[in-house]
């Protein structure tokens, strides 16, 4: 089957839609079919070691035919540009799968954004099978957050969402309480609507040892942590991660000295985190660049604690990927999520460690500090999520299903 894979940001870009996108378009390629990618420009997120190479706009990248198109800036813009950037980036990619003559049989879109899903439209009428993979319940979650206010945006986002969900051949959410939103808010979709658990790479999040030899992956030596104790969080820092919760965890945490916490990544809080924790004196919070996706297993390895923080404004039940690359890697997860996502459900089901609503910054602390005091629990609650992770999450579990959505 040749199959088309529609996504707003792909390695060497480095967060968990490239991650996850990157991991399907392999498992897929193996599997025997034709994949090509189509994705933007990579300029965010990037390795803070990374020399670039330089990239054609088609490409193989071994068996996977990948597409970059230059789109406006989207990413550490305000919303007003990266609104419009994302609403033209259909067409263009629309106009560049013709320039290259692509012609699937099935297309799978990753939302958000969600103004891609114009492209799984367009290409649902010419008799290409169209899957909608949903990550964040646009535009509810940028409501929630006080992005979207405008009445006028908000009419013209909630029309594209209804657009893109009817005319989907199957539209996929992650988890059961992603499912019962959209069935309340479009009860005319439930029949095409289905539960696809996103995946994980297990044998990439456990393969830490592969980069041993290399010094530049030795975080603990490289960085000159000595902590015992290392809580991360990896990826972008953006305002729905709500890291300044971090930070109120880590001030009142600076009698645990031998816990640091750990801030991987970039993003348009990053700057202000940075000057707010130097404000506080917060000895116990580090802040780095990106790292790449080759290097990930051995920051996670290095480190004793997967640190996931959201917003309590999103009242969407979105559950970050982050918790499963925790999971996958045998790290045990402290959660700060708003009170309505499954992901507490699911730290409960794998007993994995412990989460709290992110509304309640007491509740945060005093998880933290139960998952700390655990320190002899914290390797069994780490292969307890591991073995979870492996049975429901493993990226060969959720592709065949998803290869029977595309096939049907």
């Amino acid at each position: 089957m040749n199959i088309l894979l529609v996504t707003d940001s792909y390695p060497p870009e480095i967060r968990s839609a490239s991650h996850l996108m990157l991991e399907l378009a392999q498992e897929l390629s193996a599997r025997g079919h034709k994949v090509t990618v189509i994705t933007t420009w990579p300029e965010y997120n990037l390795d803070q070691n990374v020399t670039l190479r330089t990239f054609d706009e088609s490409e193989l990248e071994g068996d996977i035919r990948v597409i970059r198109v230059k789109t406006l800036p989207h990413h550490n813009v305000n919303y007003i540009l990266r609104g419009l950037a994302q609403l033209i980036m259909p067409w263009q990619f629309l106009r560049k799968l013709k320039q290259y003559r692509i012609k699937p049989d099935a297309v799978v879109v990753y939302s958000p954004p969600l103004p891609l899903a114009l492209v799984g439209s367009a290409l649902r009428k010419r008799g290409v099978r169209y899957l909608l993979n949903v990550q964040d319940l646009f535009p509810q979650n940028a409501i929630d957050l006080g992005i979207l206010r405008s009445p006028l945006q908000i009419k013209l986002f909630k029309a594209l969402e209804k657009h893109a969900y009817q005319t989907a051949d199957v539209v996929t959410v992650h988890s059961e309480g992603n499912r019962a939103v959209l069935e309340n808010e479009h009860p005319g979709i439930s029949g095409h609507l289905k539960i696809l658990h996103n995946w994980v790479d297990i044998d990439h999040h456990t393969n830490a040892s592969g980069e041993t030899n290399d010094p530049t992956h030795d975080y603990r030596t490289k960085w000159g942590i000595t902590h015992r104790n290392v809580a991360v969080f990896a990826g972008v820092m953006g305002p729905s991660q709500y890291l300044d919760l971090i930070l109120n965890i880590a001030e009142q945490m600076q009698d645990q000295t031998d816990l640091l916490f750990l801030l991987v990544g970039d993003g348009k809080e990053k700057q202000r985190l940075q000057a707010l924790a130097q404000s506080k004196g917060l000895s116990n919070v580090r802040f780095e660049g990106f790292v790449s996706r080759e290097a990930y297993p051995k920051l996670l390895d290095a480190c004793t604690i997967g640190l996931v923080c959201l917003s309590p404004q999103n009242k969407t039940p979105v559950v970050p990927g982050k918790v499963l690359g925790h999971m996958a890697a045998g790290l045990p997860v402290a959660a700060f999520l708003q009170l309505a996502s499954d992901g507490h459900q699911l730290i409960i089901d794998a007993q994995c460690g412990v989460s709290a609503d992110s509304s309640n910054t007491q509740a945060c602390i005093d998880a933290m500090k139960t998952l700390i005091s655990s320190d002899n629990n914290l390797q069994q609650l780490g292969q307890s999520g591991q073995n979870y992770a492996m049975t429901h999450f493993a990226k060969e579990v959720c592709v065949t299903q998803l290869e029977k959505m595309l096939a049907a």
